[in-house]
Formats: C-alpha cells, structure tokens, sequence
C-alpha cells in the first residue's frame, strides 16, 4: 500500500491528529427562566379543581376547597403530571427574598 503526498499541500493522509481537526460547536443561551413545571390545583380530597386567589400565590398559603371544605397548603392541592384539567397552573421557583 502507498500513501503519496502532493506538493501543493493537499495531503492523501492528513498529519494533523483527529481531535483537532474534529470542529465542535458549543451553543449557550442566555435566557434564565423560573418556570420548573406546569400542573393542576384540585382538591385531594374530592378531586375539584381550584381556583387561586391572585396570579402569585406562595405553595405554603392556605387553601380551601369550594365543594367539600377540605383545608390544606397550596402544595397539597397541586398535583405536577400531565394536566388533563382547565385549572392549569406554572410553577416558578423564585430565589427569597433577604431579610
């Protein structure tokens, strides 16, 4: 077997290793986002969907379902798989806030 090399600098086999001849690009957004997941507020207890009081509401505030009474933090009335309800909610995770 012959490897030729051409005088005008095209080589037959390169000399170069491959690693630096592989071409990586890497991509990096900017863009910060809060939202972790979406989900559904229903009541555990008798599975009624929820409405919230205003468009932020802490998961710890107290909750209180329509139908059947049951009390319980935010937390406990949101469910995060797959929303199969119109009382669809984002969850953001917010960073607190210095004391």
């Amino acid at each position: 077997m012959a490897l030729h090399r051409f005088f005008d600098g095209s080589d037959a086999v390169s000399s170069t290793p491959w690693h630096r001849r592989a071409r990586h690009v890497e991509e990096r957004r900017a863009i910060r986002t809060t939202l972790m997941s979406a989900g559904t507020l229903a009541c555990p207890r008798c599975d009624v969907p929820v409405a919230l009081d205003g468009p932020r509401v802490d998961v710890t505030a107290e909750l209180r379902c329509p139908y059947c009474r049951h009390d319980g933090r935010v937390r406990d009335f949101l469910s995060l798989s797959a929303p199969t309800r119109p009382t669809r909610v984002e969850v953001h995770v917010l960073p607190r806030a210095r004391r």
